[in-house]
């Protein structure tokens, strides 16, 4: 049975992620991972049976044994690494977003599709078999026509200022999953944004520059509306639900919890908080996004979320900021 050969550049903790769900995946070998602190890795590396850990992603890249590279590394890094891992005609797996620029991003996917390679963005929450039963519901028309999508998306908890500093703000680097969520669920593309923003969680926050509350109201190209209600804290955990309705009727995902078991008593009826965070509420995303990319390898298919997708989001991303900054709604052919 022939393997894939992987290459990994990042092994902070989504590298890390991806590395311990590959090594499962009996059509996988990794064959190796390059992280500016390799020193630190190999203890972990060799734990998963990966001999081969470096400093330099370009060795990896240009190694003859390489089929695909997963690029982990930190956003600033991502457009270069593309067009080197295209270049030496490597498939390609980048986390979101693909650049915190749409020209650097046009760019790459611009070298990517001359080197015939293929390359699919991060998006995870496309894979969750909850959003995937909506989805695949509103292509049957079974709500009718989409009117109106809701998503709710906070955080359990803030993350640290040097995250903030370097995370290209609550848009970029949070909601842009949101966005890619709206274009998936109603087949659409966004046409224009409004957006009302505040500082409401931590004052690091107004000191980053960034926001950590926001409203975003979304119009689409097929007359449907959009709202997306975003918060870093949430003290009761990892909130994530949707809902669509539609001309027919809605359809909805709430939130998974640890377990479905419910105490009932004379002083209230209790059950658990959600799951705490992305890594274990969305734990099956994660595998199955990766075991689709590798399926699309080896049966030569078009992956589930390409290049545009990344791009789509980052447009969406910026508009809402430049709505935010400049207090109006924000069509997207303005960018």
């Amino acid at each position: 049975m022939r393997k894939v050969r992987i290459g990994i550049i990042g092994a902070g903790r989504i590298g890390k992620l991806h590395a311990e769900n590959l090594v499962r995946n009996g059509q996988v070998q990794i064959a190796g991972i390059a992280d500016p602190f390799a020193a630190q890795m190999e203890e972990w590396a060799a734990k998963l049976g990966i001999s081969k850990v470096i400093s330099e992603p370009l060795e990896l890249i240009q190694d003859p044994e390489v089929d695909a590279i997963f690029i982990c590394s930190p956003t600033t890094t991502h457009a270069q690494l593309i067009i080197e891992a295209a270049k030496a005609k490597k498939h390609i797996f980048c986390e979101k977003p693909v650049s915190f620029d749409p020209e650097q991003t046009r760019e790459a996917l611009r070298v990517v599709e001359a080197a015939g390679v293929k390359f699919q963005t991060g998006f995870n929450r496309r894979f969750d078999r909850n959003f995937k039963h909506v989805a695949q519901a509103i292509r049957a028309g079974k709500i009718g026509d989409t009117h109106i999508v809701k998503i709710t998306s906070r955080d359990p908890d803030a993350p640290p200022k040097p995250y903030i500093l370097h995370s290209g703000g609550l848009f970029m680097d949070m909601s842009i999953h949101d966005f890619d969520m709206a274009r998936y669920l109603t087949g659409a593309e966004v046409e224009e944004v409004y957006v009302q923003g505040a500082v409401l969680v931590d004052p690091v926050f107004e000191e980053c520059g960034d926001i950590d509350t926001a409203l975003v109201t979304l119009k689409f190209s097929n007359g449907a509306l959009g709202v997306i209600d975003n918060s870093r804290r949430a003290v009761y955990g990892y909130d994530q639900r949707v809902e669509v309705f539609g001309s027919g009727g809605a359809i909805s995902v709430q939130n998974e919890f640890p377990n479905s078991a419910e105490l009932m008593t004379s002083e209230g009826i209790y059950r658990d908080k959600p799951h705490y965070f992305f890594l274990d509420r969305y734990n099956q995303a994660y595998v199955e996004e990766t075991n689709e990319f590798i399926e699309c390898i080896l049966e030569d298919k078009p992956v589930a979320v390409n290049g545009y997708d990344g791009l789509a989001a980052e447009l969406i991303a910026r508009a809402c900021d430049k709505s935010y900054r400049e207090r109006r709604p924000v069509k997207l052919s303005e960018l």
